[in-house]
C-alpha cells in the first residue's frame, strides 16, 4: 500500500472534526444538566429547610397565643359574649339595604369611647347573613350551632370593612351593639352570603386593648407572608 493511500483526504478530516464537536458539545451538555440538577436539588433543599425553620416559628408564636391570650380571654369573656347569639335571626335583605347603616346598642360599656378610625380595642363578633346562616364569628369554628370557647379577638388594626368602621364610633369599651351594614359599606359586587350586594348584621363586642396580643399577632402575620413567600415567591432576602 503507498503512501498516498494511507493520508486521510480532507472530506474525512472535516467528518472526524464535526464528530469530534458533536462529542465535546454532548459532553458540556451533560456537564452542565448535571450541575443545574444538583443546584436545582440545592436550593429546593434549601427552599424546604426555610419551610420548615418557618412553620416551626409560626407554631411556636400560635401556641403562644393560643396559651396567653386565646384560652384565659375565653374563660373571661365567653359567658357574656356568648348571651348574645340569640340576636341572630333572619331579615329582609332589601330593606337592610334600603335602610343603611343601623346601630343598635344591647349593652353599654363602661370602658373608653371609640372614636373615628380607632383600632386600638380588640373585638369579638358574630357575622351573619339574611337567611340567618352565621358566615363567621368569634366561636370556635366547628361550634356555632353550640359554640362552648371563643377564638382569639380580633384585632381591627389588620383592616376591617367600612360599615364596622363607622358602626362601632360611640360605643365603649364592654359595651354591645348589633350592626346593620349595607352591601355598599360591606363587600358590594363582592360573592358574600350567597349572592352579590348583600347586607350583613354583626353583633359587636370590643374590648380593651392588650400590647402582648398585638405584640404576638404582628409576629403571625410577619411569619404568615413570609412562609406564603417560601412556599410561592421563592428564597427570601
Amino acid at each position: 500500500m503507498d503512501e498516498k493511500a494511507l493520508k486521510t483526504k480532507t472530506w474525512q478530516r472535516v467528518i472526524i472534526l464535526i464528530v469530534a464537536i458533536l462529542m465535546i458539545g454532548a459532553m458540556m451538555l451533560s456537564y452542565m444538566f448535571i450541575v443545574m440538577g444538583n443546584s436545582g436539588s440545592n436550593s429546593s433543599k434549601n427552599d424546604e429547610e426555610l419551610l420548615a425553620q418557618l412553620q416551626e416559628e409560626y407554631d411556636a408564636v400560635a401556641a403562644e397565643v393560643e396559651d396567653k391570650i386565646t384560652k384565659p380571654f375565653s374563660e373571661k369573656y365567653f359567658s357574656e359574649f356568648s348571651k348574645y347569639k340569640s340576636e341572630v335571626k333572619a331579615y329582609n335583605s332589601a330593606n337592610a339595604n334600603a335602610a343603611g347603616l343601623a346601630k343598635t346598642d344591647l349593652k353599654e360599656g363602661t370602658g373608653k369611647t371609640l372614636t373615628e378610625g380607632d383600632t386600638d380595642y380588640l373585638a369579638y363578633y358574630i357575622g351573619w347573613c339574611a337567611d340567618g346562616t352565621i358566615f363567621d364569628s368569634s366561636f370556635n369554628m366547628d361550634s356555632n350551632d353550640n359554640p362552648t370557647s371563643l377564638k382569639a379577638p380580633l384585632d381591627p388594626s389588620g383592616g376591617l370593612i367600612e360599615g364596622w368602621n363607622q358602626g362601632v364610633i360611640g360605643m365603649k369599651l364592654g359595651g354591645v351593639r348589633q350592626l346593620t351594614i349595607t352591601s355598599d359599606l360591606a363587600y358590594g359586587e363582592q360573592e358574600i352570603c350567597g349572592g352579590k350586594n348583600s347586607p350583613l348584621k354583626f353583633v359587636v363586642m370590643p374590648i380593651e386593648s392588650d400590647a402582648k396580643y398585638k405584640e404576638l399577632s404582628s409576629k403571625l402575620n410577619d411569619l404568615r407572608m413570609q412562609i406564603y413567600y417560601a412556599m410561592y415567591g421563592g428564597m427570601i432576602q
